[in-house]
C-alpha cells in the first residue's frame, strides 16, 4: 500500500468556475478508492503554495524558539472561550495513552474571535495575520474536498457543507495546529517516549503540510509505512467522526511519528488542519445504517479531548 497522489486542479482555489461532470466523476471516484482503502490522499494544484506553507512555519519556528516564559501567557485552557486555543508544551500531550507525553509543543488556532490574545513580540511580528490567512486558505479547502467526498459517495454536498459553515468560531472546533518537535537526543527519552503517540485524528478531515519526513501511517495489516514529503502537496487524511458518520465506508488510519535515528539533530515541523463538524451537528450515518448511534460533533470532541489531555 502507498498514499495515492491526485491532481486537485479542477477544484483549486485558483479555479472558480463549476467543474464538468466527468471532470467531478472521476476525481470523485479517485478519492473515494484512496478514502476507503488507505484513508490517507496527496493532493497536488490545491491552489495553497509551497511558500505560504513556508511563511507559517517561520513565524511559528519563531514563536516556539522563545523562552517559556514568553509563551505561557498564551497556554492552552487560558482562553475563557475557546479551551483548545493556545500553547501546548513539551510532553503535555499523549495521543497514546500508554506512553509518556509526547516531544512536541503546538500551537492551537481554534477561534478568531476579534477579542483574542495574540502573540504580539518583536520577535513574532506578523503572528496574528499570517496564521488567521492561513486558516482561511486551509478553511476554503477543506470545504472543497469535503464537496468532492459528498459527490463520490452520492450524497448532496450541504450534507456535509451545511454542517462545517462556523468554523473559526467558538461554536466549531476546527483547529490550525502548528507543531514544532525539537531535537531528541535519544539516549534521554523516557522508555517508549515518540514525538508524537499513535493516534487516529478526532473530527471530519484532516489537512497535513510537513517540512520533513516522520510521519508513519498504519496499513490494514498492522504495519507502519512512512508517508513521504511531497513538495507544494497537501496530505489528507480522514478522521473518525467521518468514518462513524459514512458507515466505516471511509477509513479513519491510525498514525504517529516516531523519535529521529539515532545522531540525527533535526527539528521536524508540520501544520495540521483539524476539520470539525460544528457542536451542534448531529452524526448519524450518511448511508442509512444504524451503525453508530447518533452524537453531537461537540460532545464528541469534548469526550477526545478528555482522553488525550486527562492524564499529566
Amino acid at each position: 500500500m502507498s498514499i495515492p497522489v491526485l491532481d486537485f486542479s479542477v477544484c483549486s482555489l485558483n479555479e472558480s468556475k463549476d467543474v464538468s461532470g466527468d471532470q467531478m466523476r472521476k476525481l470523485s471516484e479517485e478519492m473515494k478508492t484512496a478514502f476507503m482503502e488507505v484513508g490517507f490522499v496527496f493532493l497536488k494544484n490545491t491552489g495553497i503554495t509551497q511558500e505560504e506553507v513556508d511563511r507559517v512555519m517561520d513565524i511559528s519556528k519563531k514563536f516556539f524558539l522563545q523562552p517559556d516564559e514568553l509563551k505561557q501567557p498564551f497556554s492552552r485552557k487560558s482562553f475563557a472561550h475557546s479551551l483548545n486555543h493556545g500553547w501546548v508544551s513539551m510532553e503535555t500531550e499523549r495521543l497514546d495513552p500508554r506512553r509518556p507525553g509526547d516531544l512536541k509543543e503546538a500551537f492551537n488556532i481554534a477561534s478568531l474571535r476579534p477579542d483574542m490574545k495574540w502573540p504580539s513580540a518583536d520577535a513574532v511580528s506578523g503572528f496574528q495575520e499570517i496564521q488567521t490567512s492561513f486558516f482561511w486558505r486551509c478553511k476554503e479547502l477543506s470545504l472543497r474536498v469535503l464537496k468532492v467526498m459528498a459527490h463520490s459517495l452520492g450524497l448532496d454536498p450541504e450534507v456535509f457543507l451545511s454542517t462545517h459553515r462556523l468554523m473559526g468560531t467558538d461554536e466549531n472546533g476546527t483547529t490550525l495546529r502548528s507543531l514544532y518537535y525539537p531535537l531528541v537526543n535519544s539516549q534521554q527519552a523516557k522508555e517508549g517516549q515518540l514525538r508524537c503517540g499513535e493516534h487516529s485524528d478526532y473530527g471530519s478531515i484532516t489537512l497535513l503540510f510537513q517540512s520533513s519526513e516522520g510521519l508513519q501511517v498504519r496499513r490494514r495489516s498492522g504495519e507502519f509505512i512512512c508517508a513521504p514529503r511531497i513538495p507544494g502537496a497537501v496530505l489528507i487524511n480522514i478522521a473518525d467522526l467521518m468514518q462513524r458518520w459514512t458507515g466505516d465506508q471511509f477509513v479513519s488510519v491510525r498514525h504517529r511519528v516516531l523519535l529521529p535515528p539515532a545522531g540525527d539533530s533535526s527539528t521536524r515541523q508540520s501544520l495540521a488542519f483539524f476539520v470539525h463538524p460544528d457542536d451542534e451537528a448531529l452524526i448519524t450515518c450518511c448511508d442509512g445504517s444504524n451503525r453508530y448511534p447518533p452524537i453531537t460533533a461537540g460532545a464528541y470532541l469534548i469526550e477526545r479531548f478528555n482522553e488525550s489531555y486527562g492524564q499529566s
